[in-house]
Order: structure tokens, then C-alpha cells, then sequence
């Protein structure tokens, strides 16, 4: 699998998130907001605003790489919960947001939208943040 050469990332999801690479089928983005730990799988597939759009193969890929990072990401960042939500309301393209959630986080046990305004990296967290993810990133290739 391998990117459509017509995908292009949706304006807001560009806006809102840090390109961290792309997996197998995905664009791996990371929320620009260091209250959470939070990516997203976007499928690089072009027109797709649900799921059930993908082929099967392509929605097996995605469970896999979604499993794949929660994991990764629940144990990098030790969680009480891993949210793993597709809404698509606000962005129609699809994409999968990974949020890591803690007991006593400033939205706990709600959702974490519209809480309070993102806190973007700095330059220095976001290096940061791209080290510790990298192993997890590698194994998405």
C-alpha cells in the first residue's frame, strides 16, 4: 500500500497537527497541543470519509496500524485510558484521532474537545515529543 497520488491532506487537519511521516497506509500527524498526547492515522487515500470506504484490505491495515499505535503510545506515555475516536464532524476526511487520557487531566472523564483553548509545542518539546515517538513510528513502516 502506498499513498494515492491524488491524496491531499485536508486544510484544517494541515492547520491543527505537526506531520510526523506516513506508515503503510497513513499520514501520521501529531496535534499540535502538548496537553495530551495525541496523533492521528489519516488514511492516504483520496475521498475517503469513512471506514467502510476503505477496502477491506486497507480497513484491516488500519485496525492493525491504529492497534498498533495505541499500544505503543499507552505504553510510552504509561495512560489510564487510550480514546481512539473517528468523528469527522468539523473535518470530513477520515482520520482517526489517538489520544492518550489520564485520570485527572484537565477534561477527565470527559472528551477532550472544546475543554480549553491547545497549548502548541515549542520547538524544543516538539523535538522532544518526535524522539520518544519514533520507535513506535518505525514500527508502522
Amino acid at each position: 500500500m502506498s499513498k494515492a497520488p491524488d491524496f491531499q491532506l485536508h486544510q484544517r487537519l494541515a492547520a491543527d497537527t505537526i506531520g510526523l511521516g506516513f506508515s503503510q497506509l497513513c499520514e501520521i500527524r501529531l496535534m499540535n497541543d502538548r496537553t495530551w498526547p495525541w496523533l492521528l492515522l489519516v488514511p492516504a487515500v483520496s475521498e475517503i470519509r469513512e471506514i467502510f470506504e476503505l477496502s477491506d484490505v486497507q480497513q484491516q491495515r488500519l485496525m492493525h496500524e491504529s492497534s498498533t499505535l495505541s499500544r505503543g503510545m499507552m505504553t510510552l506515555f504509561s495512560g489510564d485510558k487510550m480514546n481512539v475516536a473517528a468523528l469527522g464532524n468539523m473535518v470530513p476526511q477520515l482520520h482517526l484521532h489517538h489520544i492518550v487520557r489520564f485520570e485527572g487531566d484537565p477534561a477527565w472523564p470527559g472528551p477532550v474537545w472544546g475543554v480549553r483553548p491547545p497549548v502548541p509545542y515549542s520547538n524544543e518539546e516538539l523535538e522532544t515529543v518526535r524522539e520518544q515517538l519514533s520507535p513506535i513510528l518505525a514500527s508502522l513502516k
